[in-house]
């Protein structure tokens, strides 16, 4: 009994992982998180989408350097005869960069389907300015 062994490029099948959008269009941009983080000179700033949520609906917790952000959404409407009910839930879960003013108290807000987590940086982590003397 003798086997043809093929070469593996001939059943080549492509990755999830690969960045080429003709092959998967569709999945590329499904590894998108909904989560970004940024800083400026005194804030780090954390936002994740939320859509159709209202805000009261979203859990927001920081603890040990960890921000976890969680909602989950339902349709339960008296009255109405469902065919099928929306159901959405997420959860991001990121640690926070930098170092944290522990003496201001972080703050939450929700606009257009983005929740905005605002921490104040450590006073020591904020950049100074140095003067220059001529001589």
């Amino acid at each position: 009994m003798t086997f043809d062994l093929a070469p593996r490029s001939m059943w080549r099948i492509p990755s999830l992982l690969e960045e080429d959008e003709d092959l998967w269009p569709a999945v590329t941009s499904a590894f998108s998180t909904g989560l970004s983080i940024s800083e400026d000179d005194k804030k780090i700033y954390v936002e994740a989408t939320v859509p159709g949520l209202d805000p009261k609906d979203v859990d927001v917790t920081f603890e040990k350097g960890f921000l976890w952000i969680k909602g989950e959404a339902k349709d339960e409407e008296e009255g109405k005869k469902f065919y099928r009910k929306r159901q959405q839930s997420f959860s991001y879960r990121v640690a926070v960069p930098g170092e944290i003013d522990q003496n201001i108290e972080p703050t939450a807000s929700c606009k257009n389907g983005v929740m905005t987590v605002t921490f104040a940086k450590s006073p020591k982590m904020q950049p100074k300015k140095i003067s220059v003397k001529s001589e």
